[in-house]
């Protein structure tokens, strides 16, 4: 017998559609700790994304205190030495050249962040700084490194979609913030090297989590979104 889920209350509803709606990268963080029990409970939440043939493609590699300043400190010394995104990522996250509308989408979003922080165009050392802090998991207390079996197909990284997202989420509702770091798989040897990954294992992205500085500007940025009728289409109603 089919177990029958419950369904939600409007009030449910309003709570689920606000932590997506105001889920947003955050890129300062308070010190505040966050007890592994917590950390782990997220995981399991976020664990319950839906997977192809529920194959689960996901692995998290969890650093705090010593361990994240290891990390930190493994990618931060690479990074002086080649500067921003200078190594191959082990797959591809964007195309080798932007066309519309996601060249424009892209440069707002930049300009937008480096505007709230003071940085002025062509200013390439601050550019570069900022960047940095990507390494530092932008001083949250708990760092994630998420990796995949390089033998599995476009499907599995599809999946890895749907847990990150609920993960993110997942968070918000319990007060902490999160900001997920495609710069991560850019130094994915120092990255390597520092976690001891296994040969098969291919850097995802890194994220940052934890309690927000709301205080701090860059806070302040929200990205736009194109609304369902600019972008979808509805037939049959």
């Amino acid at each position: 017998m089919t177990k029958k889920v419950a369904e939600f209350t409007a009030a449910e509803c309003a709570a689920i559609e606000k932590a997506i709606g105001e889920r947003r990268s955050i890129r300062a963080f308070l010190d505040t700790p966050v007890p592994r029990e917590q950390i782990e409970r997220l995981l399991d939440i976020a664990a319950r994304a839906p997977s192809g043939t529920n194959m689960q493609p996901w692995r998290a590699h969890v650093v705090v205190g010593a361990e994240k300043e290891r990390v930190t400190q493994a990618v931060l010394g690479d990074f002086a030495e080649t500067g921003v995104q200078r190594h191959d990522s082990e797959y591809k996250y964007y195309p080798d050249e932007f066309f519309e509308p996601y060249l424009s989408r892209r440069r707002k979003v930049g300009w937008d962040m480096y505007g709230i922080l003071g940085i002025k165009k062509g200013d390439g050392a601050a550019m570069a700084a900022q960047h940095g802090r990507n390494y530092m998991f932008f001083d949250a207390p708990v760092g994630i490194v998420f990796t995949i079996d390089r033998r599995l197909e476009i499907g599995s990284w599809l999946d890895y979609g749907y847990f990150l997202e609920a993960l993110s989420v997942a968070a918000r509702a319990h007060g902490l913030e999160t900001c997920s770091q495609a710069a991560f798989a850019y130094f994915h040897k120092p990255v390597r090297e520092a976690l001891q990954l296994a040969p098969e294992e291919m850097v995802v992205c890194g994220l940052s989590l934890g309690y927000a500085d709301w205080s701090a500007p860059i806070n302040a940025l929200e990205t736009e979104r194109t609304a369902a009728k600019d972008f979808a289409t509805f037939r049959g109603f």
